[in-house]
């Protein structure tokens, strides 16, 4: 008896989970500060499932309840398919790689990386609160969201934190090669 032959069956690719927009707060204020936010940028492009959709104007930004030299801020619109908890681990890998060290709250640092936004979710477990439970009394932050957003940024929530120092330092082309995205939607 002759064993039955397996039908040779088409592959069908599995479907990506559809991208979900999230905004990464980006900041450094230790080594080569810009060079450690284009490297992020790369570094969160290249995540499984994962793309960098659009970066925010550069703003140079003095620390806030901190000491320590000024920041260099951005904020980044990705689509991923990840879930919140695995993005949150791999930023963490990502500013373990850029030299993080956490010997204080608010110490300075080569790269800080913050989910402001994961979609329209709220999330509130011990390791992630989401939205970013301090970025509405922060201009490093809601100057670059309104850059991306300005429809989710009410104008009374930037006069709110006029009084912190900030300036644009560089347009988005500033982040120009640090992702594989078309130098039209920088």
């Amino acid at each position: 008896m002759s064993r039955p032959q397996r039908l040779a069956l088409p592959t069908v690719p599995r479907e990506t989970p559809p991208a979900e927009p999230v905004f990464i707060g980006l900041g450094a204020n230790l080594g080569q500060r810009a060079e450690h936010l284009r490297a992020a940028l790369a570094a969160m492009d290249a995540l499984p499932g994962t793309r960098v959709q659009r970066v925010s104007p550069l703003y140079a930004s003095a620390p806030v309840d901190a000491a320590g030299p000024d920041y260099l801020n951005a904020v980044a619109e990705l689509g991923t398919a990840l879930a919140p908890e695995a993005l949150l681990a791999a930023l963490h890998s990502i500013e373990q790689a850029a030299g993080r060290q956490r010997p204080y709250r608010h110490a300075p640092r080569p790269l800080d990386l913050d989910i402001l936004w994961f979609g329209d979710r709220v999330i509130a477990t011990p390791d992630l609160a989401v939205p970013h439970p301090r970025m509405a009394g922060r201009a490093f932050v809601l100057r670059p969201l309104a850059d991306l957003v300005p429809q989710r940024i009410a104008p009374a929530a930037l006069q709110a934190v006029a009084g912190q120092a900030i300036a644009r330092v560089q347009g988005p082309d500033w982040a120009a090669g640090s992702f594989s995205i078309e130098p039209s939607k920088i």
